[in-house]
């Protein structure tokens, strides 16, 4: 069963962490995994990019948005390996739920 106190504010929390650990009154804790990726933000990071590989986050745990590094460990997400061909403005998504990875399609317009 879940803490009601721990979950008043769940929504909020989804989009900044992937695992909750709550105490519970009386003692013990719920742990609450998420499996769906945390939303970095609700619209694209927009920045050149050189020719060359990169590597998206795919879960949105990254301090180095819209990049990997390394947060997903322990978890069932992976990087996107992508290969920018010529240098251009990329509009990475930052939502996390594009259709179209790593680049946005607009999905974060119905989150």
């Amino acid at each position: 069963m879940q803490n009601e106190d721990c979950m008043k504010d769940e929504d909020k929390r989804r989009d900044l962490c992937r695992v909750f650990v709550c105490a519970r009154p009386g003692g013990g804790i719920t742990i609450i995994i998420m499996s769906e990726p945390i939303i970095f933000q609700k619209f694209p990071l927009v920045q050149p990019a050189d020719k060359g590989v990169y590597w998206w986050c795919a879960c949105g745990a990254s301090k180095t948005q819209p990049f990997c590094d390394g947060s997903h460990k322990g978890t069932e997400f992976s990087p996107l390996k992508t290969e920018i061909k010529e240098k251009k403005t990329v509009a990475w998504c930052g939502c996390k739920h594009s259709k179209n990875k790593p680049f946005c399609d607009g999905s974060h317009k119905t989150l």
